[in-house]
C-alpha cells in the first residue's frame, strides 16, 4: 500500500491510497464519520430563558455548535475512570449568562477549559430584547458520530483514481471545446491535462466527448478527502480514525481467541 498527500488547507485534507480496495476505503470513511470522538454539549440546565425560543430548541442548537477538541486531555465517558458518572477527565462545563440585546452568538459561551471553545464565534444562538435574560450551564462531553451527528468531526468521501487521456488533435475538438470547463485550457486554447486537478473538473469533463478527454478509473487506487467541521484538524481526524480501527481489530482478535 502507498499513501501520498495531494491536497491540504485549513479544513480539508486529501490523500491518495494505492494498492487497496473499496471495502478498506469505505471502512476508513466510516471510522472518520462514526467513530472519531469529539466534544459537544449534551446537557443544558437553564437558570433563566426569556428568549422567544423554548428551552428544548435552545439546547438542540447549543448541541450542534462544534467545539474544539483535545483528544489527549479527555476520554470518552464509557472508558473513563468515573465509569460515565462525569468528571473533569471526560466532560467540561460551559456557561452563558447575558442580558445583551440583539443576536446572542456563540462567543458568549464561557468554557471552564480554554481549550474547549466554539470553533466559530459568530454562530447565532438566539435573540434577546430589552431586559430579557439568558442564563444557563451546559455540560459538554466526548461522543461519537454513530450516536449523534453533533459528534461527527467531518464529512469524508473517496473516489477511484482517475486516469485521464487528452487528445487536442481530435477532429471533434472545435465542435466540443466550448462544452468543457474554461479552467482546463491553457493560454493557447488547448486542453492542459495538468489543469484537470480536482474531482469537480474530472466530473465536468467525463462523458462530454471521449475522443477529446477520456476518463478511466483504477480499481485499486483511490483518492480520499476529509473536510473537517473544525473540532479537530483533518490530519488529527485521519490519525484518530486509524487508531479507532486498530482498537476494534484488537478487540475482535481478543474475542476470537476466547473461542479456543
Amino acid at each position: 500500500m502507498e499513501v501520498n498527500e495531494i491536497k491540504t488547507n485549513n479544513n480539508e485534507f486529501g490523500f491518495e491510497v494505492k494498492g487497496t480496495d473499496t471495502a478498506f476505503m469505505n471502512t476508513l470513511r466510516r471510522m472518520v464519520i462514526d467513530e472519531v470522538p469529539t466534544m459537544a454539549i449534551e446537557w443544558v440546565e437553564f437558570r433563566k430563558n426569556d428568549s422567544v425560543l423554548y428551552d428544548e430548541i435552545l439546547a438542540h442548537r447549543l448541541g450542534l455548535i462544534p467545539l474544539k477538541t483535545d483528544l489527549k486531555a479527555y476520554t470518552v465517558p464509557e472508558k473513563c475512570t468515573c465509569k460515565g458518572e462525569g468528571c473533569a477527565k471526560c466532560q467540561v462545563l460551559i456557561t452563558l449568562k447575558t442580558k445583551a440585546s440583539g443576536i446572542i452568538d456563540s462567543d458568549k459561551l464561557k468554557s471552564k477549559d480554554p481549550a474547549v471553545i466554539p470553533v466559530y464565534d459568530k454562530i447565532p444562538i438566539t435573540h434577546l430584547e430589552g431586559n430579557q435574560e439568558l442564563d444557563l450551564i451546559a455540560t459538554a462531553k466526548l461522543g461519537r458520530g454513530k450516536h449523534h451527528a453533533k459528534w461527527s468531526p467531518a464529512h469524508s468521501w473517496f473516489v477511484q483514481e482517475a486516469n485521464i487521456t487528452v487528445n487536442n488533435k481530435s477532429p471533434k475538438f472545435e465542435k466540443f471545446k466550448n462544452k468543457f470547463p474554461a479552467a482546463i485550457f491553457d493560454d493557447s486554447g488547448k486542453i492542459d491535462k495538468n489543469k484537470i486537478d480536482s474531482q469537480e473538473l474530472i466530473d465536468a469533463c467525463e462523458g462530454v466527448c471521449d475522443e477529446i478527454i477520456k476518463v478511466d478509473y483504477n480499481d485499486n487506487n483511490f483518492v480520499m478527502f476529509i473536510e473537517s467541521w473544525g473540532q479537530l484538524s483533518p490530519k488529527e481526524i485521519i490519525e484518530a480514525s486509524v487508531s479507532e480501527l486498530l482498537l476494534k481489530i484488537d478487540e475482535f482478535r481478543t474475542l476470537v481467541n476466547k473461542l479456543d
